[in-house]
């Protein structure tokens, strides 16, 4: 029996030893899956951060189409409304010239600024142009270009033929001008 109980101690070692080698193999193949794990999870996290940083952005871009929508929503009527206020303009320079009627001059004025002031409440705003100012193609349309009176007028503008209007800093009509040569 005894070389049998031996034999049976042997084969329970060699298992035990089988087992605990089994054991250290997978102990050291658990660093390995664990920085596996762990650069997928990094990657994983990075991803999550550029979506949702991608989601932010676009809420943000949303926000701010949503904003200008509604705040140049408007335009067209604006825009349809403006050669009206050029009539209002060229009745009033014509009224001025003839002096025995006061009384309806002040009353196309105040029909005049009643208008302008609505308008006005919308955003909408004159661009401030007079002759000697600089042309400046962001805000001047010009029509024609004419031999200067003066050598410091070269470039810079003559005469404003029709004013220009933003709504909002943004440009719905640009003022039509004469610039000398």
């Amino acid at each position: 029996m005894s070389i049998q109980s031996d034999n049976e101690e042997n084969e329970l070692i060699e298992e035990n030893n089988n087992q605990n080698n089994s054991k250290d193999t997978e102990n050291m193949s658990e660093p390995n899956n664990n920085s596996d794990l762990t650069e997928k999870l990094e990657k994983e996290k990075d991803r999550y951060i550029r979506l949702f940083a991608e989601f932010d952005n676009y809420k943000k871009r949303v926000i701010k189409e949503r904003q200008d929508l509604l705040k140049y929503s408007d335009k067209d009527i604006l825009e349809s409304l403006l050669p009206v206020l050029d009539d209002f303009d060229r009745a009033i320079t014509e009224l001025e010239k003839k002096e025995d009627d006061l009384s309806v001059l002040e009353g196309v004025k105040l029909i005049y600024n009643k208008l302008f002031n609505t308008l006005k409440d919308r955003g909408l705003t004159v661009i401030d142009v007079k002759a000697g100012d600089d042309f400046n193609i962001d805000y001047h349309e010009a029509i024609t270009q004419v031999p200067s009176p003066d050598e410091s007028l070269k470039g810079k503008i003559i005469d404003v033929v029709q004013k220009g209007y933003l709504l909002h800093e943004k440009v719905i009509r640009y003022a039509k001008v004469v610039i000398g040569n």
